[in-house]
């Protein structure tokens, strides 16, 4: 079996999916972006700037704060790691948060298309 090309992000997709059960998990590897700012230089890690997007029941009844800390335990590992992650957005939801927004960016279409 061929070594994977991106084991970070197959680490984050694993462990996110295991310990989080989310309806819906959105990685974006953002670390082109950034190859050429400086704590980059030497680097050749393609894997250090990820922005996710989850949304988890398990999220339901926790602050934003406290979303993000479970994330971070959950790649603590990753972000320690020499050539690991350098940096995480987070956006952090509850099924019923994403529904609102998924609702509102709906009203926001309809609204523009009929301008």
């Amino acid at each position: 079996m061929a070594e994977s090309q991106t084991p970070v992000e197959d680490a984050i997709r694993a462990k996110i999916t295991e310990s989080l059960q989310p309806t819906n998990l959105e990685i974006a590897n953002d670390s082109s972006l950034h190859a050429h700012h400086k704590a980059m230089q030497g680097s050749v890690s393609r894997e250090t700037h990820f922005r996710l997007t989850i949304t988890s029941p398990l999220f339901a009844s926790r602050t934003q704060a406290a979303r993000h800390r479970m994330v971070y335990a959950l790649l603590k590992d990753e972000m320690a790691a020499v050539g690991g992650i350098h940096a995480l957005q987070l956006k952090t939801r509850t099924p019923e948060e994403e529904r609102r927004v998924r609702e509102r960016e709906n009203a926001e279409t309809g609204s523009a298309s009929s301008a």
